[in-house]
């Protein structure tokens, strides 16, 4: 108990020592985090186990009922229902048109999981440069405050502005390392799905062309 005492005695001793650039740096990680955690949350929302979800929508499809697979990707929040429901809605045009339609929806899907997460990266880089501002910072004023000073106590004061004033650094390379490494995670998490995104329309225009090609020789068996 005694421990835990004295290690927040410290923590708030160094948090009233530190300047303006330490309270900077933890603004800009905690504004760093709360971005990245939203983001987190949003990518969730956005996802779906996608074979589950193509093997559902290929029953349906392949029994002529697009509508209730249209119905089925309405119902769900993933970004992979949005694509499936664009390439659905226009099953009765051509490979080259649903493929066109796709594409596009693509794009915006992978506008949709990018945004916002480039505020990590830049965030960890002004934390870094702020913490190196800060120490610079301190040191002036370490400097200059021992101008005036008896020289018997200015190796004292130096040393204990010396030290504040790396505290900056210190902290801004600690921010950096955590939100890069936010950073890295979530991009990792959109190329990931991303990559399942192009697959699995691929997929299902494949499967579109399937349905119609054994559409058209069913019509030609008929006849």
């Amino acid at each position: 108990m005694n421990e835990e005492l004295s290690t927040l005695d410290a923590i708030i001793k160094f948090l009233k020592e530190g300047d303006m650039f330490l309270w900077l740096i933890i603004f800009q990680w905690c504004c760093g985090m709360a971005i990245g955690v939203m983001k987190f949350l949003k990518l969730r929302y956005y996802q779906v186990d996608s074979a589950s979800f193509l093997a559902e929508t290929k029953k349906f499809v392949l029994h002529n009922e697009v509508q209730y697979a249209i119905q089925l990707c309405s119902r769900s929040s993933s970004l992979l229902a949005r694509v499936f429901k664009v390439a659905l809605m226009r099953v009765n045009q051509s490979r080259q048109q649903i493929q066109d339609v796709v594409e596009a929806s693509l794009i915006e899907c992978q506008r949709n999981a990018s945004s916002h997460i480039s505020w990590l990266g830049l965030l960890a880089n002004f934390s870094t440069l702020f913490g190196l501002l800060g120490t610079i910072h301190g040191l002036i004023i370490s400097f200059s405050a021992v101008a005036g000073v008896d020289p018997s106590e200015k190796a004292k004061i130096l040393a204990l502005g010396i030290a504040t004033a790396m505290n900056a650094t210190a902290v801004g390379i600690m921010a950096a390392i955590s939100l890069l490494l936010f950073h890295n995670f979530l991009h990792t998490k959109i190329h990931h799905m991303l990559s399942e995104l192009d697959e699995y329309s691929m997929r299902l225009i494949d499967l579109i062309g399937t349905r119609k090609n054994e559409e058209y020789r069913s019509t030609d068996h008929v006849a």
